[in-house]
């Protein structure tokens, strides 16, 4: 389904982009406060800009997504970073097979909604951590108070691409359930989740 999503929308999708790097360099300026060194991969990172934004904070940057037309951006536009057209458990199980090293913060933002089989990606996110890693994480809330009592008029609702919706509650359940604690909940004035979480051990 995810193959080629943008193919064909290159200009319209890939634009502001300097925007998109103003607002990872400042999601970056706060992650980087739990990790200042390391490794950092971005699961699901579309053209690359979190990427970027990490290489730029001295980390060794890595962003990884299922659609080649992204990747192929990314490569192009941000050459001292790495990327990959994969998943993140076919990802894992490959550095895993190499005995390639962990991550010491991931980033996955509006992603997991995308997910059927959410206990696998989130086992995967686990095993791609380092014990003590971090993980970054945002997806559509729900339960939010400001989304709108009709789900077709909620930008956040957006079957079949968007399969799975969360609360926040639920969220903190999946993501104990794999060994990650929640360290930061930040609040958000539109319908989103958004948190930062540890790996236990």
């Amino acid at each position: 389904m995810y193959r080629d999503t943008y193919a064909g929308s290159t200009e319209s999708y890939f634009t502001k982009v300097e925007r998109k790097m103003r607002r990872g360099r400042a999601r970056m300026r706060a992650l980087v406060r739990a990790v200042p060194r390391g490794r950092f991969l971005d699961v699901g990172c579309n053209g690359g800009f979190m990427v970027e934004a990490a290489r730029e904070r001295g980390l060794e940057a890595w962003g990884i997504d299922v659609d080649t037309h992204s990747i192929a951006y990314a490569r192009k536009h941000y050459a001292g970073c790495r990327f990959e057209a994969a998943t993140v458990e076919s990802f894992i199980a490959s550095r895993e097979a190499e005995g390639a090293a962990k991550f010491d913060l991931l980033y996955c933002s509006e992603v997991i909604e995308h997910i059927p089989a959410v206990d696998d990606f989130v086992a995967a996110l686990a095993r791609a951590l380092v014990p003590g890693g971090y993980l970054y994480v945002t997806t559509p809330d729900i339960g939010h108070w400001r989304r709108p009592r009709d789900l077709t008029r909620w930008d956040g609702f957006s079957p079949p691409a968007h399969c799975l919706y969360f609360r926040p509650a639920a969220l903190r359940h999946l993501l104990a359930r794999h060994g990650f604690a929640i360290e930061r909940e930040h609040l958000a004035f539109k319908p989103g989740i958004k948190m930062l979480c540890r790996k236990s051990g």
